[in-house]
Parts: structure tokens; sequence; C-alpha cells
């Protein structure tokens, strides 16, 4: 019995709703890595993404009020009645608010509108070849905008084990960790260094574009650790590719500006073959013509 190899599903059932993938050939094989649905914890990191770490709320209703909830009197309500993403608006501060959901500690049902991100996949997406990206993510199906579409899930590792990894990729190479930034209270900042390239999921095939549909939204639900959810950024039509800002909106600038000649952690990038500026190809009519580069990481 022959088996179409391009119809098997990535997420080997992990998923509610399978993953497919378009383009695997003779010359371009399925690629390798471990597929997880949910954050794991990686080097470095002291903390288990998987444990329930944040308090619950003692709703005895389906569905939680901001008037007796204590997660959205404490937090606000993130999404309407529909699990739409209330706030779609973003910050010039170069950092993002995070959304908390109720837990498993909660009493309210499942089916609470506060429950969204944590329930998974719910969108038919695909893997697929793109022409000049390598591999891609379109969507199946038609998505409105605020809707939440998938995770970028993978190894949750520290800051030093993201600059070990980046010092050590070749040019060739994709760098495939997200470095999100967040106000932790008191003017301090709180950093979460996520890495997919061996672990992770469908959002580790997302492509980088310069005018994205989607962007990137820190969600905290059992653990103080956030999952980078993706939300919609405008409605999206079915087999429509789907990107986001890899900068998260705030910085990615046109080389000059952000690789100072006169940087020793920039030079010395350069010697590794790392962490050169690689040119970007979603063709965009803002496009700065380079994908983004968080030189912070080496400093």
């Amino acid at each position: 019995m022959s088996v179409d190899i391009n119809c098997l599903d990535l997420s080997n059932g992990l998923e509610d709703v399978p993953v497919s993938i378009r383009g695997i050939s003779a010359t371009r094989t399925r690629p390798e890595f471990v597929y997880s649905p949910d954050n794991v914890q990686g080097p470095g990191c002291t903390l288990d993404p998987s444990e329930v770490s944040l308090p619950g709320c003692s709703c005895l209703s389906h569905f939680c009020v901001t008037e007796s909830c204590s997660c959205l009197h404490t937090h606000g309500p993130a999404y309407d009645t529909t699990g739409t993403l209330l706030n779609l608006s973003s910050t010039d501060s170069g950092y993002c608010s995070p959304v908390f959901e109720c837990n498993a500690l909660c009493t309210c049902s499942d089916a609470c509108s506060n429950r969204v991100v944590q329930k998974g996949l719910r969108l038919r997406l695909e893997v697929c070849c793109t022409k000049n990206m390598g591999w891609g993510v379109q969507t199946l199906e038609a998505i409105p905008k605020g809707t939440f579409v998938c995770e970028y899930a993978g190894e949750v590792i520290s800051f030093e084990e993201a600059r070990c990894r980046q010092l050590a990729q070749r040019s060739s190479e994709s760098n495939y960790i997200i470095a999100v930034r967040e106000h932790a209270g008191t003017g301090s900042i709180s950093e979460t260094f996520v890495d997919p390239a061996m672990v992770g999921n469908v959002g580790r095939f997302l492509n980088h574009s310069c005018k994205p549909n989607l962007f990137m939204q820190p969600v905290r639900v059992h653990s103080v650790v956030p999952r980078l959810a993706l939300f919609a950024a405008r409605n999206i039509d079915a087999q429509e590719e789907l990107m986001f800002d890899y900068s998260g909106g705030y910085s990615n600038q046109p080389p000059a500006e952000l690789l100072p000649t006169n940087s020793a952690n920039v030079l010395h990038a350069k010697e590794t073959g790392g962490l050169q500026r690689k040119q970007c190809h979603c063709g965009a009519n803002n496009c700065v013509q380079f994908l983004p580069l968080d030189l912070s990481i080496l400093n």
C-alpha cells in the first residue's frame, strides 16, 4: 500500500487538528525536529513551563465576569465572548504587555471565554515549500482578525544558552531563537528566550514579513513562563501564507543602524559567521531588505 507522505500529520497526533505538510520530495526531506505543542524546559531554564504556578479563580459560573473573577479583576479581560483578542494595538516602547488566562486551578468551566491559547491549535494549517523562503505555513481556512492562530513553542532556554547557540550558528543555518521582553513591574524587565530548532511546533516554520498578518503576544496560562501566542493582525484569506515580524514589530531597521562597525560583539559574531544579517525576501512594500537581528543577546 502506498502512502502520500505529503499528507501526513506533522504533529503525529499531538495537535487536535492535524498539521499537513506539502512539498516533501527526494531533494527536500521531512524536517528533522521533535514536535511538541507546548514549551519545554531547556538548558539553563530554572522554571518548568508545564508546572502550574499561578493562582486560580473560584468562579462557580461557566463564564467568568470581571466583577467576580479574581483573574479578570487582577489582569483585566483579554478576550471578548468569542475568544477574540481585545487589545490589538501595538506599543512603541519595544516591550510587550502580557495576557493572563484562567488556568488549571480555576473553578470555571473549560468553556470560559478566558481560556483560548490553552485550547491549542484549532485551525487547519499546512507547512509548504515557498518560492524563495524555504518552508512556510499557509492557512487552509479564513481567519478573522484577532483570532488565536498558533503558538511559537520550543525549548525555553536561558540568556547564556541563547547567546551560546547564536554564536555557534553557521551563516547557512536558520536562527529560530525569539527573545520576548515584558514589563515586570517596578521598572524591571522580564525576558523569555524560546528556541524551536530542535523541539518545537508548527510555529517554527512561520516566515518573517516586514508587513505581517500575525503578531506575537505573550500569554500566561498555568505557569509564570509565558506562551508566545500568535494572533491574526487582520482578516486573513484561505491559502494565504502566515507570517510575523521576527523583531516583534518594534525594532527592525536597516542594517547600518543595527550593526555599528565599532561593536566588538558584532565583529566577533561576524568572525563566527553565525550572526550576519540575512536578506529578507518577504516582498512587502516597506521591506527593510534584511531579517531582524537581536544583538542584545550578545551583550
